[in-house]
């Protein structure tokens, strides 16, 4: 029988987490049909053994388990085995969960409810990072923006809010995602390029592309593991910041005729050699606080191969106009950036975009 939510479980060697893992899919308090659907993805551990020894549990209890996998030599990547997962799968409901992690009993009962009521949505959640004390800024950003600043558009509305530019990746993370398989089979597949491809950012760009929004339940309900084995260590920092900047040009600066990049320092520079030749041209400053770099007067581009060499005025951000794209981390100047910001009296979207 077609069940209700689907919970996608890729596994590859998480024989440490996944008694825990799954317990918790046990544990749901969810009233609907619910199947657990795992793909495994090459284990070499006891991954398999705990799985079937779950399989039992779980069927007893009303849960459905479907089991995919391969034995190859080498696993395939986290986005083929979603995907695998997803096609074996019948829920109306996808619930992606990482074999590292522990939901919350009410996790897909809420996050149910609110995928009802947004059927094209991504819906995250809070989580409790652990270790408690690892990535405490990132965990902070994740539990902590505004419902308005998940998105990058309103449909229908001018294109706003630029928190989804930000390093940290998509505005709620992919451990906590849930929507309708409809919503699913719109957007997707994840990409399958394998180890190193941000399969989850790629995906959240395309849903974005679409329309979709993004929602988060305000509770947590997830814990969410950090360690040296996990998936995302693989992806090189150099990866994300292509994608990131080519979304950026794609989404938010055609609608800019001119800016202004704040930071002229190290990040600030990268970002405007990272542009396109289009891109590059629509760039009137950098504005800084620093006054080094504000007597210097400009910053020349040497690699360019454009005659004269472009020099771009460095300016205090007091005498630069918006928009704004800004390079400087959050929270890291003990209040004297977001001072700044605020005296300006920006609107963010509008007049400004974080890719910090």
């Amino acid at each position: 029988m077609k069940a209700h939510v689907s919970i996608i479980l890729p596994v590859h060697n998480a024989e440490p987490w996944l008694d825990e893992c799954l317990r918790s899919v046990l544990q749901q308090d969810f009233e609907g049909t619910m199947e657990l659907s795992v793909f495994n993805d090459a284990s070499k551990d006891k991954s398999g053994a705990i799985i079937e020894k779950w399989r039992v549990k779980l069927e007893d209890s009303g849960v459905h388990v479907i089991i995919g996998g391969h034995d190859s030599p080498s696993p395939r990547g986290v986005g083929y085995s979603k995907n695998q997962a997803v096609a074996q799968s019948s829920g109306s409901y996808l619930c992606f969960l990482d074999s590292d992690d522990v939901m919350m009993p009410q996790r897909v009962r809420l996050q149910h409810e609110a995928a009802v009521q947004h059927p094209s949505s991504i819906i995250g959640c809070r989580v409790r990072r652990d270790p408690p004390n690892s990535t405490e800024r990132y965990t902070r950003w994740i539990n902590q923006l505004t419902p308005e600043q998940l998105l990058t558009q309103v449909p229908r509305l001018a294109p706003c809010l630029g928190q989804v530019f930000t390093s940290n990746g998509p505005t709620v993370i992919m451990p906590s995602w849930f929507c309708s398989r409809a919503w699913f089979s719109h957007v997707g597949p994840f990409d399958e390029g394998g180890q190193g491809v941000p399969e989850d950012l790629l995906f959240f760009y395309e849903h974005l592309r679409k329309g979709g929004g993004v929602i988060r339940v305000d509770q947590s309900l997830l814990l969410y593991r950090h360690h040296p084995q996990a998936a995302t260590h693989s992806i090189l920092e150099t990866t994300i910041w292509t994608h990131r900047v080519r979304f950026l040009e794609e989404r938010a600066l055609p609608r800019w005729a001119a800016f202004t990049i704040w930071n002229a320092g190290k990040q600030g520079r990268r970002l405007y050699r990272s542009l396109t030749a289009t891109s590059k041209r629509k760039v009137v400053a950098f504005c800084d606080v620093d006054e080094n770099k504000i007597r210097k007067g400009f910053y020349c581009h040497e690699d360019s191969e454009e005659r004269p060499k472009p020099r771009i005025p460095i300016l205090h951000f007091r005498a630069a106009q918006p928009p704004f794209v800004i390079c400087v981390k959050l929270d890291l100047t003990g209040g004297a950036f977001e001072d700044n910001l605020r005296s300006l009296h920006l609107q963010e979207g509008q007049d400004f975009l974080h890719f910090s």
